[in-house]
Formats: C-alpha cells, sequence, structure tokens
C-alpha cells in the first residue's frame, strides 16, 4: 500500500488551519481521507484538495462523518450539478436528489434479494450508463448498517483496460456497447420498464473503452446495464463482454469496502464499476444508504 499524505486546508467553520490526511486503500485505486468536517460548508482550499484526491484515486472514503440530507446535497454540488434519478421511485421525500439505498420494503421491513423490487445494486454496474449523458461520480452515505456483510466492491475500469494485450484493446477501441435502461431490468430481474423511463432513457450506445475527460486515460464501459455490441452477433456480443467482466472483477483487483455507520464513499462512474453484496442477513438486518450523483458529460 502507498504512503500517506497530508495537505494543509484553511476551514471555514473554525477559521483556521486544518490537514487532510490522504490514505490509499490498494496499490491500484481509493483513498481514505480524515480531517474533514463534512457535515460543514468547505473552504474554497478543501474543495480543490479533494477535487484533486478523487481525480488521483477514483474513489475516496470519508469515515466518521455526521452528515445531513442537506449537507450530503451540499457538499455533492461542490463537485458539480446534481442529477434526478431517472426512476421516480428513487427520489426522496424532502430532498428529491437523494435517493435511499437499501433493503427494505414499502413499509420499511428489511426483506431478501428477491423479494426487492429493484435488485439491480447486486450486479456489477456503472450508474446510469444506460442515459445519453451519464453520471460522472456517485456518493453513498451510510445510515444503518447490518452487524456483518452488506459490503460494496469496486474495481477499476481504466486497471482492466490498460491490463489487456495491446491486440486486444486495438480490437475493442473502436467498438460501440449498447446500454439500455430496460435491458438492465431485465438483466437484474427488476420490474419492466415503464413508459416515462423509456422516453427518458432508449437504448443508447456508448464506446466500449472511453477516454476520461480529466484525464485522458481510457477505460472500459460496460456492466449490467448494457445490451449487446453494435454490428456484433448478439452471441459474439454476449461471450466477449462476459470476458472482460471476469478481467475486469478478478479477485485480486477488487477493493470490497467494508461499511460502518456514518461512511461516505464517492466513486468515478467513468473509470469504476460496483456491486453490492447480498452476504448478510437481509430479511432480519436494516441496511439503508443516501445516494446522489453528479451529472457528467456524452462518453467519448
Amino acid at each position: 500500500m502507498s504512503s500517506s499524505h497530508v495537505l494543509a486546508s484553511n476551514s471555514v467553520a473554525a477559521g483556521h488551519q486544518t490537514s487532510l490526511n490522504i490514505e490509499p486503500l490498494s496499490d491500484i485505486f481509493g483513498a481514505e481521507i480524515s480531517g474533514v468536517d463534512l457535515g460543514q460548508p468547505l473552504a474554497e482550499q478543501s474543495i480543490a484538495d479533494i477535487k484533486a484526491a478523487f481525480r488521483d484515486h477514483q474513489l475516496l472514503l470519508f469515515r466518521d462523518q455526521e452528515i445531513p440530507r442537506a449537507a450530503q446535497v451540499r457538499f455533492t454540488g461542490y463537485f458539480g450539478q446534481l442529477e434526478m434519478p431517472i426512476n421516480r421511485d428513487y427520489w426522496g421525500k424532502d430532498f428529491p436528489e437523494i435517493h435511499t439505498v437499501s433493503n427494505l420494503d414499502a413499509d420499511g421491513n428489511p426483506k431478501a434479494a428477491q423479494a426487492l423490487a429493484n435488485p439491480g445494486n447486486f450486479f456489477w454496474h456503472t450508474d446510469g450508463s444506460y442515459l445519453k449523458v451519464p453520471p460522472a461520480c456517485s456518493l453513498l452515505y451510510a445510515v444503518e448498517i447490518p452487524s456483518s456483510g452488506g459490503n460494496t466492491s469496486f474495481v477499476s475500469t481504466y486497471h482492466a483496460y490498460e491490463t489487456l494485450a495491446r491486440e486486444t484493446q486495438e480490437k475493442l477501441d473502436n467498438l460501440r456497447l449498447v446500454h439500455s435502461w430496460a435491458q438492465s431490468r431485465i438483466n437484474s430481474g427488476s420490474r419492466p420498464a415503464t413508459e416515462e423511463e423509456l422516453q427518458k432513457a432508449p437504448p443508447i450506445p456508448h464506446p466500449l473503452v472511453r477516454t476520461h475527460p480529466d484525464t485522458g486515460r481510457k477505460a472500459l464501459y460496460m456492466g449490467n446495464h448494457t445490451s449487446h455490441i453494435e454490428g456484433m452477433d448478439a452471441e459474439e456480443s454476449r461471450i466477449l463482454l462476459d470476458e472482460l467482466l471476469r478481467h475486469a472483477t478478478r479477485a485480486d483487483v477488487v477493493y470490497e469496502h467494508k461499511w460502518r455507520p456514518r461512511d461516505l464513499v464517492m466513486w468515478d462512474n467513468r473509470c469504476l464499476m460496483h456491486c453490492a453484496s447480498t452476504e448478510f442477513d437481509m430479511e432480519n438486518e436494516r441496511r439503508l444508504l443516501h445516494r446522489t450523483v453528479l451529472s457528467g458529460t456524452v462518453p467519448v
């Protein structure tokens, strides 16, 4: 694991210098940041330091944070424009921008994965890739966490692309992969897409290999929200996508985040995939997190 480092920032709330400590979570991606209170307004330098860390590490973890809904919306807004979920089922009551991720039914009771209407979180995916302009990043704040399990796994699709053979990279560079909200619902066994959702998110092709707008690095852009590769036989397409998924999600490259209450994790959807685990007592224990999402750009 790489060594940590410290960045000095001005604190608006305290009016004095504070230190942001940045500790890498793995040799591939991810870092834990301490020395900042996300429940309070942040100084411009603190925001700039966090943005730089996010660019460098793609996933940031903040532990032991008291973040009311309004504070999560404020913190998310430091990094761009918030995006509303396409699925109105996900809209929060007081803050529509906040989507509650949970294993709870409409009455607030915990349910097993097979009983949930939207089990898509349990498949490898990148948030909102079925949109013409997919989101740039997502943030999850842990409100209630089971006594054990319920982790979220992440992989770097930078790393997945960069560790492919050169001839494979060249084969993939010009391919376009169709992303589809309707197909995603089928892939995850969720309820069918509504007509309103289909109008908002018709099938859309994106580059299978996208170039990150901020870093210029190439990454695979795929996951459970996809249908097929344009111009390729359906079976051949699925075989290739399955091979790439196995390559991208090998056990030795996965960062598995073990949630604690009051964790906030933010990650870059343009170069990471993630999936939640069903390995906890879903029928009896509650798992509830608040999710916000930032608008992105058209993949190229």
